[in-house]
C-alpha cells in the first residue's frame, strides 16, 4: 500500500538542518538542495547573486539551500526542476500549458524554502531575530496550512475543484527592459513573483485562487499584451496589494483514505461568514505598495496621488483598458 501519510514539522516545531524539508527523514548537514534550482541559476548567472533575507542578513542564490534527503531529492525536487525548466523553455505558453498544480508547487518550493531558513535560524540559541516568524501562532497557522497542500509534491494529492493559489502569467516586452531574472516575495501576505526573461509569473499563495477572481478584469484586459517594465511593476503592486488586504485563511481537509487508494483528495473550507474575504481598499495603502514597486523610475506618492480618486497608472486608462506603451515618456 502507498504511504499517503502527511508530515507536520510545525507539531513540534521540526526545523533543523537534519530534517528533510518534505518529508521530515534524518538526514546529515550534506544533505541540501537549492531553494532556487540549478538550471535557473546557472541560466541567469544567479550564483554569486545576493539575497537579502528576512532577518536583514545577505546571503547568494547558491548559498540559500535547505535540508532534503537523497529521496526526496531525487523523486521529487529535480523531477519538478525538470518539468518548469522545458515549459520555460517555450515561454509564457509553456508554463501556461503545463498542470498548474507543478507550477505552484515550484513557486512553494521557493517560497517555503525562504521561510525554513528563517525558522532554523530562529531555532539556534544564538539569534535573536527582531521578528520572529516562530512566536506568531497565526502566521505558524498559516504555514502549517500551506506545507499541507506544499507536500502534493511528495504524496499523490488532488485538489477538490480548487487551486491553493492565484497564478498570473505576463509578457514584457524587451524593447525597454534589462533585467533578465527578478525576484520578490513578502513572506506574511505568500505574494511572490520572478521573472524569467520576458515572462513573468506572479503568484498569491493560500488564497484557492480568489484573488484571481477578484483581478479577473486586470487579467482580461492584459491577456496576449506585452507589457512594459514600468507596467509589470504596477501589475505586481495591485496583485501584492490584493494579498495585502486578503482577510482569510483557507483550511483543508483530507477525505478518508481507503486502502486501495493511490492519492489523497482534499477539500477546502474558507469562512466567509463571519471574517469579510477582503479588508477595505485603501488608497494611501495602495500609493504605498506601488510606490516601493516603482522606485526603479523614482516616482513617489505624492505623484500617485496627485488625484486621490483616480491613483497614476501606466497600465490602465481612466476607462480600464490597457494602455500600451512601448517606451516610458514621462
Amino acid at each position: 500500500m502507498l504511504d499517503l501519510t502527511l508530515y507536520d514539522p510545525f507539531g513540534n516545531m521540526q526545523f533543523t538542518d537534519t530534517n528533510c524539508f518534505l518529508c521530515g527523514t534524518i538526514i546529515t548537514h550534506e544533505h541540501r538542495t537549492p531553494v532556487f534550482g540549478e538550471w535557473l541559476q546557472d541560466k541567469y548567472n544567479l550564483g554569486k547573486k545576493e539575497l537579502l533575507l528576512l532577518d536583514k542578513s545577505v546571503t547568494t542564490f547558491s548559498q540559500l539551500t535547505i535540508p532534503c534527503c537523497d529521496h526526496c531529492h531525487t523523486h521529487y525536487v529535480l523531477p519538478l526542476e525538470a518539468e518548469i525548466e522545458e515549459a520555460a523553455s517555450n515561454g509564457i505558453t509553456g508554463l501556461q500549458a503545463l498542470n498548474q498544480q507543478k507550477v505552484f508547487q515550484w513557486i512553494g518550493k521557493m517560497y517555503y524554502g525562504t521561510l525554513i531558513n528563517e525558522l532554523i535560524k530562529e531555532a539556534s540559541p544564538y539569534v535573536t531575530p527582531e521578528y520572529a516568524v516562530s512566536e506568531d501562532p497565526k502566521m505558524l497557522g498559516k504555514f502549517r496550512s500551506f506545507f499541507q497542500v506544499l507536500q502534493s509534491m511528495r504524496v499523490p494529492m488532488v485538489f477538490s475543484d480548487f487551486l491553493p493559489c492565484s497564478l498570473f502569467f505576463v509578457e514584457v516586452n524587451p524593447a525597454e527592459d534589462d533585467l533578465p531574472f527578478e525576484y520578490q516575495d513578502e513572506l506574511t501576505t505568500m505574494a511572490f513573483s520572478i521573472k524569467l526573461g520576458s515572462l513573468a509569473i506572479i503568484c498569491t499563495l493560500l488564497d484557492n485562487g480568489i484573488i484571481g477572481r477578484a483581478l479577473g478584469r486586470l487579467s482580461q484586459v492584459t491577456e496576449g499584451q506585452q507589457l512594459h517594465p514600468i507596467q509589470l511593476a504596477e501589475y505586481k503592486a495591485r496583485v501584492f496589494y490584493a494579498a495585502y488586504i486578503f482577510n482569510v485563511v483557507p483550511e483543508y481537509f483530507i477525505r478518508p483514505v481507503k486502502p486501495e487508494d493511490d492519492h489523497l483528495v482534499l477539500d477546502t473550507l474558507i469562512d466567509d461568514v463571519t471574517n469579510e474575504i477582503f479588508n477595505p481598499w485603501d488608497m494611501t495603502a495602495y500609493a504605498h505598495m506601488l510606490e516601493e514597486m516603482l522606485k526603479p523610475w523614482g516616482i513617489r506618492e505624492q505623484e500617485i496621488l496627485q488625484n486621490p480618486r483616480q491613483p497614476l497608472s501606466f497600465l490602465l486608462t481612466e476607462e480600464n483598458t490597457f494602455r500600451p506603451m512601448e517606451k516610458l515618456e514621462r
